[in-house]
């Protein structure tokens, strides 16, 4: 079994996170809300690998001011990938609390819509299983 160490940025502005919708069709929660982030890749400090996966995911225009390591932890899940084809994967979770300047996103199509969301409105909404871990250990669900 593959392992990858994942970085995730909860990110915040003005009291409300940024949650991103999986493409339906890939990736290990498809079609649900999530947090954005992805691998490291060899050579990257954690803080490196957080920068280019929010550059690559949510464009250059969103303005990082703030990144403060907050939990990590891991499990195993299985990936879709686009072609059809699955892969069981260990995960290791960096989770990093963020502060964005602004709401500047350019997505990419690992997403099918973004939106920013108070702590009560996650309460409704179909967040992927890691995501909803995340959210009650902060104590907003």
């Amino acid at each position: 079994m593959r392992q990858r160490v994942i970085v995730c940025p909860i990110i915040q502005n003005n009291g409300e996170y940024l949650l991103c919708k999986m493409a339906s069709d890939r990736g290990v929660f498809p079609g649900q809300w999530a947090l954005s982030g992805g691998g490291m890749e060899s050579g990257e400090t954690m803080e490196e690998a957080l920068r280019r996966e929010i550059r690559e995911e949510l464009g250059d225009a969103l303005e990082i001011t703030e990144v403060k390591p907050w939990a990590f932890r891991d499990d195993i899940r299985v990936k879709t990938y686009s072609d059809g084809t699955t892969e069981e994967i260990y995960m290791i979770y960096l989770i990093f609390d963020c502060i964005s300047a602004n709401r500047d996103i350019t997505f990419n199509e690992e997403f099918q819509e973004i939106a920013w969301v108070s702590p009560e409105a996650m309460k409704d909404m179909d967040l992927n299983e890691a995501t909803r871990i995340t959210f009650t250990k902060k104590g907003f669900l």
